[in-house]
């Protein structure tokens, strides 16, 4: 007897979709059962954005055929879309920093009565959606710039939800800003909303959250879909990176170099009077340290501190066995540390620049004629080279970097340090927003500036990230390191026990 097939909450059948030069869907489809959670991954270009653009009715499809709820949709408009219960939770927030809680959950869509808002109703209806169907009690009337990043997502999800036709909500990227710890209240929110009926499309390039919270897996590649994972458990995430890549997903990681014994930087008691106080730590030449914590453990602010970002207050920094102390990152530079950091948006480009003037940033004296003039024949050729050397896609360094993929940005940010030649690199947060395949170009760029013989520091808070990349992890609870391991000594779990403080190993922060 042939098992009934479940209700479809959409259905996308063989979508085409082609612009100038590149055919970025080819036969696409996708099939989200009601009330289920449906992942779908693949590379950065793989086209996961146009078929959701597609959806969306930003783009219209040159073929092919689109069901929501079961019933065909013959021509995709937003507003077709969103009369038929879908809706887009995007990976930027779009919310007013001085508005508060209600006012955001409700903004565009504001309850009217004849003498003006229905204030009192939208800051009722708001908490009660807030904590009945996302699980958050959260006030109101607090203001958006006052509460977590995770609280902003939830308020964003919020908004979805303020009628009650929803029948799918497509999340893309939803955990990208956010914390370990926070990355719980997002997944627990996506399940409370399956368990209500709702069904979810959950875009990430984050595989462990894929595994955890999906029933089943479309993997895209070069604008098709691949191949389909039901029930994916932990072991799922090799098959998708095979189905992504078109290759065994082998290591991951490269293999690391053995660090020298000379010591190039070194930190001890170091404070800066607030986030963090008494860190010692030190970085081999050849050596990749990684600096593991949660969100308001001190590891951005250490890492602002070593680039002269923020102001030590006390402890001593040492570059090569000499005391120094960096009042800008241009001055850490001059002595060779460079910073690649953790939003490469707005901190690490000129997003309306194009690639070539972006690399070439932080060295604008080497692409000079005489130390005056800027060589336009030199930014060229320099930022050419760097462009092959990391494999940025398009090549092409007129190309504006907001035109690129985050992988591709991260490249670029990349380059531009490589150029400066120093012999430390900071990287805060490398791969957050980055697929699989542009991780691994990135993981092995940091292996090989290791390799080279340079000193690496990354902190982030990805753990199989710094279990991979990394010869030793130290962890930062509440302000302190409380440990410094092997990562060969370490799991995935055990260190985030360490980073959660609950191990013996979390002891120290109390002390």
């Amino acid at each position: 007897m042939e098992t009934a097939r479940p209700a479809s909450a959409l259905r996308m059948v063989d979508i085409d979709k082609s612009f100038p030069g590149v055919r970025a869907l080819d036969g696409a489809g996708l099939d989200v059962a009601a009330g289920e959670v449906h992942g779908l991954v693949g590379e950065n270009g793989a086209g996961k954005s146009t078929i959701i653009k597609v959806l969306a009715g930003v783009y219209t499809p040159d073929a092919g055929s689109v069901e929501i709820g079961g019933e065909r949709v013959p021509v995709l408009t937003p507003q077709a879309v969103h009369e038929r219960g879908v809706r887009f939770i995007h990976q930027e927030l779009h919310l007013v920093p001085h508005f508060t809680v209600a006012e955001s959950v409700f903004m565009g869509h504001e309850l009217q009565g004849r003498l003006g808002l229905r204030k009192r109703e939208m800051r009722d209806r708001a908490a009660r959606i807030l904590e009945e169907q996302l699980g958050l009690a959260l006030d109101p009337g607090a203001l958006i710039r006052d509460i977590s990043p995770a609280q902003k997502k939830l308020v964003q999800i919020a908004r979805a939800l303020t009628d009650d036709d929803i029948r799918l909500i497509v999340f893309d990227e939803p955990t990208a800003p956010l914390a370990a710890t926070e990355v719980d209240q997002v997944l627990g929110a996506v399940r409370r909303l399956r368990d209500a009926g709702v069904a979810s499309l959950y875009v990430s390039h984050y595989l462990g959250e894929i595994t955890e919270l999906c029933d089943r897996v479309t993997v895209f590649r070069n604008g098709s879909d691949v191949g389909r994972i039901d029930e994916p458990g932990p072991d799922s995430a090799r098959e998708m990176i095979r189905l992504m890549t078109g290759k065994e997903a082998g290591q991951l990681f490269p293999e690391r170099a053995r660090p020298t014994d000379r010591e190039v930087l070194s930190v001890s008691g170091l404070t800066d009077g607030s986030a963090f106080a008494g860190v010692d730590l030190s970085i081999r030449a050849g050596e990749v340290l990684g600096v593991a914590g949660l969100l308001g453990s001190g590891t951005e602010e250490l890492v602002d501190c070593l680039v002269g970002l923020r102001r030590a207050r006390g402890g001593e920094l040492r570059v090569e066995g000499r005391a120094r102390r960096f009042r800008s990152p241009a001055d850490a530079l001059r002595q060779g540390v460079v910073l690649i950091p953790r939003d490469r948006r707005h901190d690490g480009l000129v997003l309306d620049l194009p690639v070539q003037d972006n690399v070439n940033l932080s060295t604008l004296d080497d692409a000079s004629v005489l130390g005056a003039m800027l060589s336009g024949r030199r930014i060229a050729e320099r930022a050419k080279r760097m462009v092959a050397a990391l494999d940025v896609r398009p090549a092409d360094p007129e190309r504006k970097v907001r035109l690129l993929s985050g992988g591709n940005q991260q490249k670029v940010v990349i380059a531009r340090s490589l150029l400066t030649e120093a012999r430390i690199i900071i990287l805060d947060e490398p791969t957050v927003g980055v697929d699989i395949g542009a991780k691994a170009e990135i993981y092995r760029l940091v292996a090989s500036l290791a390799e080279q013989g340079a000193a690496v520091l990354v902190s982030s808070n990805d753990p199989i990230e710094l279990l991979g990349l990394c010869h030793r992890v130290e962890v930062m609870v509440r302000g302190r390191i409380v440990g410094t391991h092997d990562s060969e000594s370490l799991t995935r779990d055990s260190l985030l026990e360490a980073m959660t403080a609950s191990t013996a190993a979390a002891e120290g922060a109390h002390a």
